[in-house]
């Protein structure tokens, strides 16, 4: 209440203007353990559930007009590694479709050493099939894991997603105020792909008015909880 008080006569100042370009780097595609929680988290997919949809992808779909198609690479996987072979894909299916500026040469690594390397990272067979030319001949559950593949290892191979911040500093006697916002500049990989991240917060702010170091504020009021 002291604290409220003293505000409520106070005047307020911009102390501090910092703008800066922030990136954000795509992850790296899927591995066993990295889609069993993706699919938890944005399809509500059990463990079981996940393997089992996977394993049918894996072993093929009869694709309307191709036949019987295996559409995923192998699904139990430790490896975030890729082939040349699939990346040159990629690149060409981005340029295609994004332009050249959306491309990056990213390559992934394991961070521990007893990782089994034997097989790839799980990616789509053919990154021409995209989830949306093939839906009708999958199911419901089979479309959204496989969509869930195809674009996670898509954005893997974009470029980053750049976006313009600001913090400001309002100062008022001894007491500080802080506020942030955030615009995109550039989609890069979330272009196709978007995972929840514990700075997601920052990104969803609303954008700060036209301020300038120096400039007097006025107070409008404070919400409490």
């Amino acid at each position: 209440d002291r604290v409220l008080t003293d505000l409520a006569g106070g005047s307020y100042q911009v102390a501090a203007i910092v703008r800066r370009e922030r990136q954000r780097k795509p992850f790296a595609p899927f591995t066993t353990s990295s889609l069993q929680q993706d699919a938890a988290n944005k399809l509500n997919f059990t463990t079981k559930k996940t393997m089992m949809v996977s394993q049918q992808l894996y072993e093929g779909v009869e694709v309307k007009g191709a036949g019987t198609v295996g559409l995923v690479t192998y699904i139990r996987t430790d490896s975030v590694r890729i082939s040349e072979e699939a990346k040159a894909m990629a690149h060409a299916y981005i340029e295609e479709n994004f332009g050249k500026n959306y491309i990056a040469n990213n390559i992934y690594t394991n961070k521990k050493k007893d990782i089994q390397d034997a097989h790839e990272a799980i990616r789509p067979s053919n990154i021409t099939l995209d989830p949306e030319s093939i839906k009708e001949s999958l199911t419901k559950d089979q479309y959204n894991l496989y969509k869930l593949i195809w674009t996670r290892f898509l954005a893997s191979q974009m470029a980053n997603a750049v976006y313009d911040s600001v913090a400001v500093e309002i100062a008022s006697g001894v007491h500080e105020f802080r506020a942030s916002a955030s615009s995109l500049k550039f989609s890069g990989y979330t272009a196709v792909y978007e995972e929840a991240r514990d700075d997601d917060k920052e990104e969803k702010t609303s954008p700060l008015p036209p301020l300038t170091e120096g400039q007097t504020l006025e107070l409008q009021g404070f919400d409490e909880e």
